[in-house]
């Protein structure tokens, strides 16, 4: 398993060359925003659509 290091340096590697900081700081927010979903839904962490539409309905 690549420590978080070696994933962040693999990420960065990917990207062109003319890649801003703020390129950079969004790739890697987006990836671990993505594994931190994954894991959730991994350990049934999750809310249905209809129960999400409920929650948010304007009445």
């Amino acid at each position: 398993m690549s420590t978080t290091k070696e994933e962040a340096l693999q990420l960065i590697s990917r990207l062109p060359e003319e890649v801003t900081w703020e390129d950079i700081m969004y790739r890697l927010y987006v990836k671990r925003k993505i594994e931190e979903g994954l894991k959730a839904a991994e350990e049934g962490r999750t809310v249905s659509h209809d129960k999400v539409k409920e929650l948010f309905a304007r009445e």
